[in-house]
């Protein structure tokens, strides 16, 4: 038998290599065929429906957040809540926000029950990778925590809103960190650093983006362009728009697309977009009067213009370019509608609210023409059928001929008028009685966490104190001048343990001395204030628009000391024994940290 030439077994062992790259690459795509899709999901905060290109603002460019709609779906209609936290529990729950008693938006009223299950826990129980950047809004200690909560990472905040968005004070994983730079770039760079570390597994990725909330701050690159630019369109009152505060909203309504457009780009250079559903979304109606289709409302209401949201959903793979799905669909829909799509079943036992609208999506077919989407807040109750809403006065409006809400049709059509008032009286019965009503305590030493927050957020000021601000959210204690003056938290310990607590604190020079204490039940612990710490409050330098919000500041951690506590309910007390100055200090937060 005669040898081969070297150049001819060359060829033939190239050949191989590419018989074998080939056969693996068949492998490889018939694997990532059969793989479970990625999920990205991104929530934003106090963005209306009409703050987008794509919705037809000619105010603001979102081109990256518009090709979600160009290269999948688009919803006509989709409904959440008026306002963030009720929203955040729906889309986590897939059940109305009063089933799990989020009643409020701070102060303990965000928290979901703790027999209710998520998203997280259910893509978590099918091998997904999880976790969520931003703003949770739905708890802060264990085991109300995301991490509690079927994420495996969390890095962001857990309150409703924050006082600064550049270098803030966050949290990972239940650890405080310092973040770096602004937090809607910081949020994503993580969200990358997630994806990527992730990418030959199923991964679900949530970011709650806290903007276009107030304070209305953004990075100069993005305000520069609306600093001073004339705005061609405008709200239904025109009168009542503050335009600086549009501007702001619409410059940080770019920031998100430009940081969408990072994350979409990520998945396409990582090879993995094909097979990654991506979901965009917002909590409620725009936070301000501007632009909205000339619907009627913002948010906190129940109208139209308070709740629906633009719902833009690609998945290549498997979603055909370009489809506007005439469904309505609302935020409880998303938990029953990834897990469908993802073929994962959904560990809840308790029965949804919400519905699967994946045929909806991938064949543009009303699977639901009947069914009602319901509204509520602070009372209120409205209702939409796929035509008509009946607003929370007994008004109906036919959402197709009078989009604006401007013509009561009751008379026009009584029978509907009639139904959809008895499904409101219906609603109201099963889900309101005894809804609002808490007596939920803060845990402090939760077995699976080692640290646990205690903000001014979830306490209650006696004597002089007052809060920084109205809205608990970020805000710190002052006035302390008295040694009758004590802030309280309803609490229950979760483990016997000897604890190390911290307290975030400033402290002027001259008012040095005062000597604190803290208890629970039994339990004592105290120390002297003995180092000043008095920073200017933080934010106003970079707010475009005057805050409603408080300022914050840098607050220092100033170690109490050790004591011990048993497991069990009561009163988590902190107040002055001694009084040095003219005042105790600026109260912020406690930590205590389970050391046994």
């Amino acid at each position: 038998m005669r040898l081969l030439s070297t150049s001819a077994r060359i060829v033939s062992g190239v050949a191989a290599v590419y018989a074998v790259l080939a056969a693996v690459s068949l492998d490889a795509a018939e694997g990532s065929k059969n793989r479970k899709p990625n999920v990205v999901v991104i929530l934003t905060d106090d963005q209306g429906w009409g703050d987008l290109s794509v919705n037809g603002n000619t105010n603001l460019s979102t081109p990256n957040i518009d090709s979600l709609a160009r290269d999948g779906a688009s919803f006509d209609r989709f409904y959440v809540c008026p306002v963030c936290s009720p929203t955040r529990a729906e889309f986590l729950t897939g059940r109305y926000h009063p089933r799990s008693n989020v009643y409020s938006t701070s102060a303990g009223g965000e928290r979901m029950n703790l027999d209710e299950m998520t998203i997280a826990q259910t893509f978590k129980a099918a091998g997904y990778a999880t976790a969520a950047f931003g703003k949770w809004h739905n708890g802060m200690q264990f085991p109300y925590h995301p991490n509690a909560r079927g994420f495996d990472e969390f890095y962001g905040f857990c309150s409703g809103h924050w006082g600064n968005y550049f270098d803030p004070m966050l949290e990972r994983n239940n650890q405080i960190v310092q973040g770096k730079g602004f937090c809607i770039d910081d949020f994503t760079n993580h969200a990358m650093e997630f994806i990527e570390e992730h990418q030959d597994e199923p991964f679900f990725a949530y970011l709650p983006y806290n903007t276009p909330h107030s304070p209305m701050q953004v990075p100069e690159r993005f305000w520069k362009k609306f600093r001073n630019n004339d705005l061609q369109l405008h709200n239904r009152n025109p009168k009542s728009e503050n335009l600086q505060h549009v501007r702001a909203a619409l410059a940080m309504c770019e920031n998100i697309d430009w940081n969408v457009g990072r994350l979409l780009k990520q998945l396409d250079d990582l090879k993995i977009a094909e097979n990654t559903i991506v979901i965009y979304f917002c909590d409620n109606g725009p936070n301000g009067s501007r632009w909205n289709g000339g619907m009627r409302g913002r948010k906190g209401s129940t109208d139209e213009g308070g709740i629906r949201s633009p719902m833009l959903v690609r998945w290549p793979a498997s979603i055909k370019a370009g489809q506007k799905i005439k469904q309505n669909g609302a935020a409880i829909d998303l938990l029953p509608t990834l897990a469908d799509m993802a073929e994962i079943p959904v560990v809840s036992q308790k029965p949804l609210d919400g519905i699967s609208l994946k045929q909806a999506i991938l064949e543009n077919v009303n699977v639901a023409p009947e069914r009602l989407i319901f509204s509520h807040w602070n009372k209120k109750v409205s209702v939409r059928s796929q035509q008509f809403r009946l607003g929370f006065q007994g008004h109906l409006y036919d959402m197709h001929a009078d989009p604006g809400q401007d013509i009561d049709v009751a008379k026009d059509h009584p029978e509907i008028a009639t139904r959809l008032l008895t499904a409101v009286a219906d609603w109201k019965a099963e889900l309101l009685p005894g809804f609002g009503g808490d007596n939920r305590p803060f845990v402090i030493g939760h077995p699976e966490a080692q640290l646990t927050q205690i903000p001014a957020r979830d306490g209650t000021a006696h004597g002089n104190i007052k809060r920084s601000n109205r809205f608990p959210n970020c805000s710190y204690f002052t006035n302390w001048t008295s040694v009758e003056d004590t802030i309280t938290w309803d609490a229950e310990v979760g483990v016997t343990g000897t604890y190390e607590v911290e307290v975030y604190y400033t402290c002027p020079k001259g008012d040095v001395g005062s000597l604190i204490e803290l208890s629970f039940n039994d339990s004592r612990v105290s120390n002297r204030i003995s180092e000043p710490h008095d920073p200017p409050a933080r934010g106003a330098e970079h707010d475009r628009v005057d805050r409603a919000e408080s300022y914050v500041k840098d607050f220092k951690p100033m170690l109490l000391g050790k004591f011990r506590l048993k497991k069990g309910t009561g009163k988590l007390t902190l107040k002055a024994t001694e009084l040095a100055g003219s005042q105790v200090m600026d109260f912020r937060l406690l930590t205590l940290k389970r050391v046994d």
